[in-house]
């Protein structure tokens, strides 16, 4: 869907060309390029200035149809994500003219001063995010993505950067694929649903994949999980994915917590915003479409993911608060509140992946906690752990693709916090301040000495309004994050 072109805009037919205008100097060296952007300056409403765009029709001397000119500010700012957001514009522009194809004009990167392989796969990353409209439920679709874009780009610069085209599609197709499962409502998605999903596209991608089905979860004494899928008419599962290179040296698991709507329980929830929970399965959607992607960009590592889903629903068979549950590695658990529900899934997949694979490295990522949007906002994860080289790589990789993460404390006598009097752990602590940290460090209590790390998406994983490159609903959060991720861990070990 994405290529480079070096076509002749004098020449050759274009249906929509974008190009990124700097308010403050040239950042293109093309004299065609060049050319247009005088034309659009000429006029007095474009200057260049962030999010400004006008729209040139059939420019003189050129075979353009439509060029859109995107301001995207002072050059001294521009930044990889002012570019993500410029092309998710343009693409957005080019759908809205119901243009089926578009050329992308990207700027010289010493002019924009980023590396030309950082400039270059963020316009395509803002590009294939915003191709996407989720239009399943829908008679008459008003939009429809493009068929083709294409970056105008020198030959020797194309050359240059080798594999990018289809290593950025396969994570970004990713992203969109974890976004689709998060938009799908929860109607179509009980539990042995998603696992269906996830399973198709698993053996599609030639991953090695199996569910332990509600039997078995009760068989292995998966009694945390089962716990919060008492309530639900709907069964309960166990999503493993596993990719496993012959000479793999290092195990990294990757847990999703996937819960395919949560009411509360018998804690219920108020009914206002009720219905984006649909979207607290998005830690699992983001594992399984990361394991879809690591099976295409093939790292050296044996990666697994797990995905405990179930559906959390009041009813008279529904867990109660006050009751206590066994869990998998065999501590009991009060349930001081059955809202805090996806804690309880993730202990008891969390334990099973320890003893199964011994990982190396465990990670977990999960809409936690309320608490943590509070503190962090909408746009920001939480990161949790105890190792400080496994939180700068997270912090790190959450800033090379812009899905930020804020590093959290995990205090020690925050712990009291959630001693039980009948139990040997509560789900809930004693006090209402630091719900993500006390969340953490329940979770905490179940990985043993595995180097591991909890990312908390609860603001991030679902957005009302969507943004340059991302529509409303799902965000796909985690997929870029944890691929970039993969890349990076043991890398100063094995080099």
């Amino acid at each position: 869907m994405l290529k480079y072109t070096a076509i002749s805009l004098e020449r050759s037919k274009v249906d929509l060309l974008a190009v990124p205008v700097c308010q403050d100097q040239t950042i293109h060296d093309d004299p065609q390029v060049l050319k247009l952007i005088a034309a659009a300056t000429a006029l007095e409403e474009f200057s260049g200035e962030a999010k400004q765009e006008v729209m040139l029709y059939h420019p003189s001397e050129f075979k353009v149809q439509r060029c859109v000119c995107m301001g995207i500010g002072p050059r001294e700012k521009i930044t990889a994500e002012d570019l993500r957001g410029f092309a998710g514009r343009a693409v957005k522009a080019a759908m809205k003219a119901k243009r089926p194809n578009m050329v992308i004009a990207v700027p010289s990167a010493p002019s924009v001063g980023l590396d030309t392989k950082v400039m270059v796969q963020a316009i395509m990353e803002g590009a294939l995010m915003a191709n996407h409209v989720f239009d399943k439920y829908k008679k008459n679709a008003k939009e429809k993505p493009l068929k083709e874009i294409a970056l105008r780009i020198e030959p020797k610069t194309s050359k240059s950067l080798g594999s990018l085209i289809q290593t950025t599609e396969t994570v970004c197709n990713g992203t969109l694929l974890a976004r689709q499962w998060v938009n799908t409502p929860s109607n179509d998605k009980i539990p042995t649903q998603l696992a269906e999903m996830f399973t198709m596209a698993a053996r599609k991608s030639g991953l090695k994949v199996s569910t332990l089905s509600a039997a078995r979860l009760k068989q292995q004494k998966f009694g945390a999980l089962l716990a919060v899928a008492a309530g639900s008419s709907h069964a309960p599962c166990l999503v493993e994915m596993s990719y496993a290179p012959a000479k793999a040296k290092k195990t990294i698991v990757l847990v999703g917590k996937g819960v395919t709507f949560d009411t509360g329980g018998i804690s219920l929830k108020p009914s206002s915003g009720m219905e984006a929970m649909k979207g607290d399965m998005s830690g699992a959607a983001a594992v399984a479409a990361t394991l879809i992607a690591v099976s295409r960009l093939r790292p050296a590592h044996r990666i697994v993911g797990i995905m405990p889903l179930v559906e959390n629903m009041p009813s008279g068979s529904a867990t109660r608060p006050g009751d206590i549950v066994p869990s998998y590695n065999g501590k009991t658990v009060e349930i001081g509140n059955t809202d805090a529900e996806g804690r309880l899934i993730l202990i008891d997949a969390m334990a099973y992946a320890v003893k199964k694979y011994k990982p190396d490295v465990m990670i977990d990522m999960a809409t936690l906690t309320g608490a943590c949007v509070v503190a962090l906002g909408e746009k920001l994860a939480g990161v949790f752990s105890r190792d400080d080289t496994l939180t700068r790589a997270i912090v790190e990789a959450g800033q090379a693709v812009h899905e930020r993460c804020w590093a959290m404390p995990l205090p020690e006598d925050y712990k009291e916090m959630l001693k039980s009097d009948y139990a040997d752990i509560s789900n809930m602590p004693s006090a209402r301040w630091g719900g993500a940290i006390t969340a953490a460090l329940f979770l905490s209590e179940f990985v043993g000495d595995t180097r591991w790390a909890h990312i908390d998406i609860a603001g991030p994983a679902f957005a009302k309004k969507g943004n340059e490159y991302c529509g409303p609903g799902g965000s796909g959060f985690g997929v870029r994050l944890l691929c970039d991720l993969i890349d990076r861990l043991f890398k100063k070990e094995s080099s």
